[in-house]
């Protein structure tokens, strides 16, 4: 059986698949497992007890049959989108109406739809890329274009940071000097900026400076800035530092209901320009006729009544920042003595990873995965999240892991705990 161009892309191994097919199995097979390598959101009972509730409200007044009963239109479920539209209004003063919203069934889906409309070959013959303002970025935009890779971005600068007044961490900077000099930029080979807010898989958040610059620099050439914000504003507010919200109609938002605790309802939410939510239109009718709407049929009501801004300021980004100190509070346990100058975090503002920098590490990040993986603990290697710039001779990327903190205390300390062994076992043997 012979695939396409298209069907061998999309068939080989890439780093979302391998990331997917881990979760999965873990999950399914039943063994012990320390899994610190997923992205699924732990499961917060106030905030599943919610959910509960609504579905039984659903159920009740006969929404929930209703939205599995019926198509909406390929722009999506209109209740969802009314209720957004207002909530951005009113919460943010933006002038934005139900024509500036569209549904896609996760964003994951959003993307590839984006990335496509942006990234490519146009009629004038040009050929663009998808600039991110620096890397590691989502590892699950790498493979998101139909054809060749086309994403281009900038090594970060890395900063030596405190945190809480410890030492031992570091936060990545756009390097503007470099990103607005980027020939690629200048000759109008790129096609829109990206990037994710707080950053996946760092946690990083840009600051409003570095946010308004990078407006500016879009505007500037006269391309879309697309913002990720599947752990950020408004919901779940995934952040732990100062961050403002901005949208006119050269951003487009993209929003997602998983991190806030449904992932499996596949809901993403796209905040964008009358063109852009029609083209997003145009292609949900082609690829899947029309969104699904259980999650919609979940969220609207959670959104109308303000429950959900509710719960992402009172029990989901609390339940995050203590993650995140208490898996903090557990590397520096494990990684003292002479193991304390092996270890960097990057500082934690966000989203519901660790990530973590190993300065020499003498294997790849990958080898360490791999030999984690063998005693029942996943993580994710690094360097499949240095998109759109050569590796070859940035150690860096070879020398970081990400980790999930969604999971139990017993879980991080076990899990922590063998990273430690194995990062002191690899460099023993060095």
């Amino acid at each position: 059986m012979q695939f396409s161009r298209f069907g061998q892309k999309f068939t080989r191994q890439s780093g979302i698949l391998q990331l997917m097919d881990d979760l999965g199995r873990a999950l399914s097979e039943g063994k012990p497992v320390n899994m610190l390598g997923g992205g699924n959101p732990a499961h917060i009972p106030a905030v599943q007890q919610a959910f509960a509730d609504t579905l039984r409200q659903i159920a009740d007044n006969g929404a929930a049959i209703e939205s599995l009963a019926n198509y909406s239109t390929p722009q999506g479920d209109a209740r969802l989108i009314a209720a957004l539209a207002a909530y951005f209004r009113r919460q943010y003063g933006w002038d934005i109406g139900e024509e500036n919203i569209a549904l896609t069934n996760g964003s994951q889906n959003a993307f590839f739809y984006l990335f496509n409309l942006f990234g490519g070959q146009f009629d004038d013959n040009s050929d663009k890329s998808i600039l991110l303002p620096f890397a590691p970025e989502y590892i699950g935009y790498a493979d998101a274009h139909i054809d060749a890779p086309r994403f281009i971005a900038v090594p970060p600068q890395i900063e030596r940071t405190e945190y809480q007044g410890q030492d031992g961490f570091f936060k990545y900077r756009v390097d503007f000097p470099a990103l607005e000099n980027l020939p690629e930029l200048q000759n109008g080979q790129i096609g829109a900026i990206c990037c994710s807010r707080p950053t996946n898989p760092s946690g990083n958040v840009l600051t409003d400076s570095e946010m308004a610059r990078l407006d500016e620099l879009a505007r500037a050439h006269h391309i879309p800035l697309i913002i990720d914000n599947a752990y950020g504003l408004p919901f779940p507010d995934i952040i732990h530092v100062p961050a403002r919200l901005d949208w006119h109609d050269n951003i487009i938002l993209c929003f997602s209901l998983s991190k806030t605790g449904l992932p499996g309802v596949r809901t993403g939410i796209v905040v964008a320009a009358l063109e852009v939510i029609r083209a997003i239109s145009s292609l949900n009718a082609i690829t899947n006729l029309a969104p699904t709407r259980f999650g919609a049929a979940i969220a609207a009501p959670l959104i109308e009544s303000g429950k959900l801004q509710q719960l992402s300021a009172d029990e989901i980004q609390p339940f995050y920042q203590k993650q995140a100190d208490l898996a903090v509070s557990i590397l520096k346990k494990h990684f003292s003595g002479s193991l304390k100058e092996r270890l960097l975090i990057h500082q934690p503002e966000g989203a519901i990873f660790l990530w973590l920098n190993f300065p020499g590490l003498p294997v790849p990040a990958q080898t360490l995965y791999q030999r984690l993986k063998a005693r029942g603990t996943l993580i994710i290697p690094g360097e499949p999240f240095f998109i759109g710039f050569d590796t070859a001779n940035y150690p860096h990327a070879r020398e970081c892991i990400r980790i999930s903190i969604a999971q139990s205390e017993e879980t991080l300390e076990q899990g922590i705990a063998a990273i430690a062994d194995e990062v002191q076992r690899a460099f023993a043997e060095a």
